[in-house]
């Protein structure tokens, strides 16, 4: 195990992080797993893998994390996944500062955190990958989703400076931009709207309920909509290939949305979102 490549996977509990962290097992890697429940690391612990407490907004947990597993590894690591996330649903003028902060805490500032702890490690070994798991949203907006598209616009320049930054160090760096994948994200956006957002009060009251009624109803399964080892397979390139992309857009609306963003004036591409959201 002690030659194995390693990696810290983060938001390991469920669907892309699960997926990624089990794959990598399988290939292996020395997957070191994270969750936030004791019944999500009892999980994990299961299906082999070294799983850790961390919790994005809980900075003492960031780092007793990374000292775990340096401490395990012998102060080496050779990748880091940052995965953990979730999304803040609701009109920018119903969230409270404090709901936009602690969306930023988890989707960005804890992401910083780990990050700034494993660089140096990174640069005293001579290599490292470093893989930031974005989303569409990450250059597209939308109606309804300004806390988490702002989160990812935020990550999505944070990241392109430091891989400017490291250019020589033998660290790579890449972003992966996924669109629709299956996962428990939606089902975990709509329990946080429901708790953060007064939505009786608000002025875009019918517009939540049409919405909710829409996304709660019995809908078809979306074509686009691909499982989580899609993303694990841009992850796998990412992590192995001597060349990694400095992006990769998964999904066919991914990957239509940036081409229509480069293409398109910013008022019909802004048409096109209102009418689609």
């Amino acid at each position: 195990m002690t030659d194995a490549r390693s990696i810290l996977v983060t938001g390991a509990s469920s669907g892309i992080g699960r997926d990624a962290a089990l794959t990598l097992k399988a290939r292996g890697w020395r997957v070191f797993a994270t969750a936030r429940k004791p019944e999500d690391l009892a999980v994990l612990a299961e299906a082999g893998l070294e799983a850790l407490y961390l919790d994005y907004t809980d900075e003492a947990s960031i780092h007793a994390c990374a000292d775990a597993v340096l401490a395990t590894t012998g102060g080496r690591l050779d990748a880091l996944f940052n995965n953990g996330a979730y999304g803040q649903v609701g009109a920018i003028e119903d969230l409270t500062t404090d709901v936009l902060r602690r969306q930023f805490e988890t989707n960005v500032l804890g992401w910083h955190t780990l990050t700034r702890r494993i660089v140096p490690v990174m640069r005293t070994q001579g290599h490292g990958r470093i893989v930031q798991c974005s989303s569409i949203l990450g250059f597209v907006a939308g109606k309804y989703r300004g806390a988490y598209v702002s989160s990812k616009f935020a990550l999505e320049g944070l990241t392109d400076c430091l891989r400017l930054e490291l250019a020589g160090s033998g660290i790579k760096v890449a972003l992966i931009e996924p669109g629709p994948i299956a996962t428990r994200f939606t089902q975990n956006a709509l329990a946080n709207f429901h708790a953060t957002v007064d939505v009786d009060a608000s002025l875009h009251r019918e517009e939540y309920q049409s919405q909710l009624a829409r996304m709660q109803g019995t809908r078809r399964p979306s074509r686009f909509k691909l499982g989580p080892e899609a993303v694990t397979a841009a992850l796998l390139h990412a992590l192995e290939s001597p060349r990694p992309r400095l992006r990769y857009r998964v999904t066919v609306l991914t990957k239509a949305a940036a081409l229509m963003k480069r293409l398109l004036p910013a008022r019909l591409m802004d048409g096109l979102i209102a009418r689609n959201s």
